[in-house]
């Protein structure tokens, strides 16, 4: 199997699982937490969404997807490339509201298909490149690619998971 290969099928599977756990769930559902301190699941795919956008585009030297259009003010937040939701307090989290599940959808969407351009044509040897060394030891590409796939699957995840408990 080629590396990039490996890679596309598991970013591949990400579009779909974020469009299960959104499907049909309305603005107030995507905001809604089970209680509090929980993120909700429109949070959820915005930040895995937003994680994957910022980390892809700084490899690849370009804007992010989040800054282009309308595409923050659909979420009701401004277009700031370092707002990832990483750390967000529950405040912050609450300032999160998708205007739709297709909002969601779209966003994710335009940043998969950016990451699965990036990914074909990977070599074994890129994988070896360094591209942060603030890290001891320095990140790789291939660490980093697998920790954006980690930390999407695993958001998706709860995602799936509460929308079971809105829509059961």
């Amino acid at each position: 199997m080629d590396v990039d290969d490996l890679l596309t099928g598991i970013y591949d599977q990400l579009p779909d699982l974020v469009d299960a756990a959104v499907d049909g769930l309305g603005p107030e559902e995507l905001c809604r937490t089970p209680r509090p301190g929980v993120n909700p699941v429109g949070w959820l795919v915005w930040h895995l969404t937003r994680i994957q956008d910022q980390q892809v585009a700084d490899l690849l030297g370009v804007d992010q997807v989040w800054v282009a259009g309308d595409r923050a003010a659909r979420f009701g937040l401004p277009a700031d490339p370092a707002d990832t939701g990483y750390g967000h307090t529950p405040e912050q989290v609450a300032t999160v509201r998708p205007e739709n599940a297709q909002a969601l959808v779209d966003y994710h969407r335009a940043v998969a298909q950016r990451t699965r351009g990036f990914l074909t044509g990977l070599r074994p040897a890129d994988l070896d490149r360094v591209v942060d060394e603030s890290w001891d030891p320095p990140v790789t590409l291939g660490v980093r690619l697998v920790s954006i796939a980690a930390d999407d699957l695993q958001h998706v995840g709860q995602a799936a998971y509460l929308r079971g408990l809105l829509r059961p």
